[in-house]
């Protein structure tokens, strides 16, 4: 009998580990760790030379009287610009305009662009063409749109006095008469903004559940009842953000209002920034318009720390129920 013997299994020949260059691999491990910041870097850079710096000089320009027509010969003269100010019923009265404005644009527009999401949210025939025609305001330049509104209240020719003289309510100077100005862009505004404030509150609307609201029907809720316990709730994130946003937005808001009125008439439509603009170009006074920008952008830091503080105290009495 021949017997055999069992051999282990040889192990195969390990390969040699490549040689990498020390660069390289220092590179690497350079780029693994920091990665996320080169990528960030292109963001910072850009921010840092159109916002940061901007920022920066504009206020150190607000302490100087700076003209026009010498930028580089303005003379420091501490907070008398901001004193000026302050003491300006002009100022003051633009300060009024800007929230007046700010106030009636963000609550008409988040008010009817989420009226009309909730109405696109339902199935009927038609809808996707619905949509798409809602959004074409939000897709005209503004430029464009200004000029839109600038025909709409022609004194003579507009359409707007035609339809209010066949109604028998007469011709209105809707750019010429002081009680109508600020309605004036505030209607051209919320035509534009609307559209944006539809396609958010459309899309948070898909994320609320269709079987919560279904178990509410069941129970025997209305649907007004059904949109309290349901879907409002899932919708409040949304809708102080875009609230906010729009604040902002209008607070800022510069084109439209200029292109409609210029600020006129009598000044009821100079807002902060139109005031801004006639500061620096027409009293050439640059000195002075970036007081009333740093002014402006106080208060827009104002509206976003009463936003935080008010999105704190809903969290926290979210959390104790």
């Amino acid at each position: 009998m021949v017997t055999r013997t069992l051999e282990a299994p040889r192990s195969a020949p390990r390969a040699a580990p490549s040689k990498r260059p020390r660069g390289s691999g220092a590179v690497g491990r350079f780029i693994e760790r920091n990665g996320a910041y080169l990528f960030l870097f292109p963001a910072i850079v850009y921010l840092a030379v159109f916002t940061v710096f901007p920022l920066i000089r504009g206020l150190m320009l607000s302490f100087t009287a700076t003209k026009l027509v010498n930028p580089a010969g303005g003379k420091p003269v501490g907070v008398e610009n901001y004193e000026y100010l302050l003491s300006s019923d002009k100022f003051w009265t633009s300060v009024v305009t800007t929230l007046l404005y700010t106030l009636f644009t963000v609550v008409f527009s988040v008010g009817i662009g989420t009226a009309v999401a909730l109405l696109l949210n339902t199935a009927f025939k038609g809808r996707g063409i619905i949509r798409a025609i809602a959004t074409i305001p939000w897709a005209v330049p503004t430029v464009a749109a200004a000029l839109i509104f600038v025909w709409i209240y022609n004194n003579e020719q507009g359409i707007l006095n035609r339809t209010t003289a066949a109604l028998g309510m007469g011709q209105h100077g809707w750019l010429v008469d002081p009680q109508y100005g600020l309605f004036a862009v505030t209607l051209a505004t919320v035509w534009k903004l609307t559209p944006l404030v539809m396609l958010v509150m459309l899309s948070a609307l898909q994320s609320v559940p269709q079987e919560l609201r279904e178990a509410t029907w069941v129970d025997g809720a209305t649907r007004f009842q059904s949109f309290l316990a349901v879907t409002l709730p899932h919708l409040m994130p949304t809708l102080r953000v875009i609230t906010l946003l729009m604040t902002i937005w209008s607070i800022r808001r510069f084109e439209i209002i200029f292109l409609i009125t210029g600020g006129g008439p009598l000044d009821v439509t100079n807002t902060l920034v139109v005031n801004v603009y006639r500061t620096a170009f027409q009293d050439q006074n640059l000195g002075r318009a970036a007081a009333i920008g740093a002014l402006g952008l106080v208060l827009s830091l104002l509206v976003t720390v009463v936003y935080f503080i008010v999105e704190q105290i809903q969290e926290r009495q979210e959390s104790q129920r």
